[in-house]
């Protein structure tokens, strides 16, 4: 069973930091692109980092480039989201995505609006508040 399963989340202060993790298992995921995603209440879903696992490969989004920083453990077949500087607009459900494209192109929607991510996880909340 395919699966990815984001966990890190949690409730922080403005200013704090928090690291996701997110976990693939039930297949070779070495040829696919993997991404954070995040969705605020009442708001479409947003890219925020993606990574290949053979290169040095990155591409952020433009919300938090300089704040997060993504990367990836080979051997434990993970994916991380080190959240630093963080502010109350950051409070969302963050997923991690899987799909085989190009680094660059994860940040594209269709016309509808999806990113269309062959793989997704449920996601995990974080909280910004004081």
């Amino acid at each position: 069973q395919v699966q990815l399963v984001e966990s890190g989340g949690g409730t922080v202060q403005p200013g704090g930091s928090l690291r996701l993790s997110c976990a693939a298992s039930g297949r070779t995921f070495r040829s696919y692109t993997m991404g954070w995603f995040r969705q605020a209440p009442g708001k479409e879903r947003e890219f925020l980092a993606a990574l290949t696992w053979s290169d040095d490969s990155v591409a952020y989004g433009d919300s938090v480039e300089g704040r997060f920083t993504i990367s990836r453990d080979n051997g434990e077949n993970a994916v991380y989201l080190q959240m630093n500087g963080l502010k109350p607009e950051d409070t969302a459900v963050y997923y991690c995505g899987a799909d085989r494209r190009p680094v660059q192109s994860m940040g594209v929607t269709d016309r509808w609006g999806n990113y269309g991510m062959t793989y997704w996880g449920k996601g995990t909340l974080v909280t910004v508040s004081s």
